[in-house]
């Protein structure tokens, strides 16, 4: 089943889409509505649908400052609003469809076409990330695999030097100065690191413990191969310090 979310300031614009999707998709199921953006985004923080509609013309909050507040990489955006000017825009922001209202019915059904064909490739996606990280176990983590941006992304172990946090997204700085930004916040990096290679040393930083230069004890900080200084936070010292 699909699940899906609405936001929209209007209650009756939320019942109406509510009655259709469900009317002419068995697949797809309304899980929550909004009518507070700063409400769905709270929501949005700790649950992951598979499909969003989102209203523009909001009045505490428009639509595209509501996807600015979201990770919305994993799952399909749909935009509904009453003013054809925002297609362009929409399409920039990743959504996959544009509804305008009063909504056809018609072109609702071609969205849940667009909306079955997204979810299928997202799992499809996700079955084979599960193959290839069983697979990369086996070969004792030569390789760090990232689901990001509707692509798997394979990072040898030995280019990493750090990681830094910059709220939903992280920033892998890598050898020869390289670096490359990913849409995952960096708890969810640490999640899927080997532990024996890596290690959270800050709320904002993940080390590669094979890059340390040097461990200045007195300033509680590690210089990596690449001549950065990285705070070490005090409460994992103790830790780190186990690590090495």
């Amino acid at each position: 089943m699909i699940k899906a979310v609405i936001v929209d300031d209007e209650p009756k614009a939320i019942q109406s889409l509510t009655w259709e999707l469900e009317n002419f998709s068995n697949d797809i199921e309304v899980v929550e509505t909004f009518t507070n953006p700063e409400t769905a985004i709270t929501y949005l923080k700790t649950h992951t649908p598979d499909c969003l509609f989102l209203d523009i013309n909001m009045p505490t909050m428009d639509g595209f400052q509501f996807l600015d507040c979201i990770n919305h990489k994993d799952y399909a955006v749909i935009i509904t609003t009453a003013y054809n000017e925002y297609a362009l825009k929409a399409l920039k922001n990743e959504a996959i469809d544009y509804l305008l209202k009063p909504i056809d019915s018609d072109d609702l059904k071609e969205t849940i076409v667009k909306i079955k064909k997204f979810y299928t490739n997202n799992i499809s996606i996700a079955k084979v990330e599960e193959v290839l990280l069983n697979f990369n176990a086996n070969l004792k983590h030569q390789k760090v695999i990232l689901n990001t941006d509707g692509k798997l992304v394979f990072l040898n172990i030995d280019d990493i030097l750090y990681i830094e946090s910059d709220g939903n997204y992280s920033t892998f700085f890598m050898t020869k100065n390289q670096k490359m930004v990913v849409t995952k916040k960096i708890k969810e990096i640490d999640a899927i690191l080997p532990e024996n290679y890596f290690f959270r040393i800050h709320n904002s930083y993940i080390i590669n413990l094979n890059k340390i230069k040097e461990f200045v004890k007195n300033e509680a900080y590690v210089v990596m191969e690449s001549n950065e200084k990285i705070p070490v936070a005090r409460q994992r010292k103790s830790d780190f310090l186990n690590k090495l």
